[in-house]
């Protein structure tokens, strides 16, 4: 039997620019705790560390904007990545904000503690990625409003 986690939370961003942030490979770095300080190494792949262990890891984002999604190709080498992760927007109508959830499969590879610490890992993940798209929309917003 596989098992799923989903953490999930609303955002005062709008999907768009969630879309954007989770798609892009550099931003990555600031939220994804097992993939931190990313740097580019080419063809649409990114570089990090974890911040647990300090091993690199290599992740390549594929948007996909018609369905509001993100999956993260991840492997500890840029050749040897596979879709583990996938990040969903769905917009909130009544707010114009969105909700970001992240998604992971268990791989049959991974022990108890390995999973644990994903599915603690997402759950704080995605309230760094609405502490950050929200504060980015505030600025955002802040600048619009400024009077010239």
């Amino acid at each position: 039997m596989t098992a799923n986690h989903i953490a999930s939370v609303l955002c005062r961003a709008s999907p768009q620019q969630a879309l954007d942030f989770l798609g892009d490979g550099l931003t990555l770095g600031q939220w994804a705790l097992g993939c931190w300080q990313t740097e580019a190494v080419g063809g649409g792949v990114v570089r990090g560390h974890s911040l647990f262990d300090d091993t690199p890891s290599w992740v390549r984002p594929v948007v996909d904007g018609a369905r509001l999604t993100v999956t993260y190709h991840v492997g500890g080498a840029p050749d040897a990545l596979a879709p583990r992760i996938h990040a969903t927007v769905e917009p909130d109508a009544a707010t114009g904000g969105c909700r970001i959830a992240l998604h992971a499969s268990r791989g049959a590879d991974m022990d108890d503690a390995r999973w644990l610490r994903l599915v603690r890992c997402h759950e704080l993940e995605v309230l760094l990625i609405q502490a950050r798209l929200e504060r980015s929309a505030a600025a955002d917003t802040a600048q619009i409003l400024k009077p010239r």
